[in-house]
């Protein structure tokens, strides 16, 4: 077989998945939103981020236990000028990256809205994470965690929240794996059809065509597609579908 060949069939197997997962990251503008997916898809910090013009597309294919999911991931623009443009993104989500940054109160009090807009357009049964941003500047933090915590508490089933770091990289790819993990947990429950138009999921390449209590989804600890140095720092709780979860 020709090198070429080879190459190619190896990575398609590598890029095998067993479920496609519809992402959006929103939140106010300079809040660091291109600079958390970079680092979660590239692995570093993204040096000179300018806005993001419009929507913005990337992918990373990442593993929870046995299941290897495809994330599909709309970074939109936080500008109020491109509102009109981001929100026909928010269509058929399953997950959204709701982003504040630490530092901004401002990009704290505007979390309703975004969240609003997110839950009217997005899947019905969206799973949300709030990410507190920039938590490597404390010294200029203006919304403390207890109060970020109380918020997510108070809106909702499916939000979880936790703080992260788009610069040091600390916790950057635990929002992406929770909202996975929550979204696995509504299939296996019946909740949620990845087969039903407007869900946000797919079934990938694995042939994967049914989930049941007696093929149970096994998760394990959370694992991306590449090893990253140290260990993730939830401040979540557990969750079982049908309940709050935070």
């Amino acid at each position: 077989m020709p090198i070429d060949d080879y190459n190619t069939e190896a990575t398609e197997l590598v890029e095998t998945y067993d479920f496609l997962m519809k992402y959006i990251v929103i939140g106010e503008a300079a809040t660091g939103k291109s600079c958390l997916l970079h680092h979660f898809t590239h692995n570093s910090f993204k040096d000179h981020s300018q806005h993001t013009i419009g929507v913005e597309f990337s992918s990373r294919l990442v593993k929870l236990g046995e299941k290897r999911i495809k994330l599909q991931l709309w970074d939109t623009a936080g500008q109020e000028r491109f509102r009109s443009v981001t929100r026909s993104y928010y269509r058929g989500a399953a997950g959204a990256i709701l982003v504040y940054d630490i530092t901004n109160r401002e990009s704290f009090k505007n979390l309703s809205r975004w969240l609003a807009d997110a839950r009217a357009l997005a899947s019905p049964h969206l799973v949300c994470v709030l990410v507190g941003n920039k938590s490597d500047k404390e010294e200029e933090r203006e919304v403390e965690w207890s109060e970020a915590s109380r918020w997510a508490a108070e809106n909702g089933e499916c939000l979880h929240f936790l703080e992260a770091s788009s610069l040091t990289g600390d916790n950057v790819e635990a929002p992406f794996l929770l909202a996975a993990r929550a979204i696995l947990l509504s299939i296996e429950s019946g909740i949620l059809d990845p087969e039903k138009a407007g869900s946000g999921v797919s079934y990938g390449d694995r042939a994967l065509r049914r989930v049941n209590s007696s093929s149970r989804l096994s998760f394990g600890s959370f694992s991306g597609s590449r090893r990253k140095k140290g260990t993730l720092k939830l401040k979540v709780q557990n969750w079982v579908p049908g309940t709050r979860c935070c």
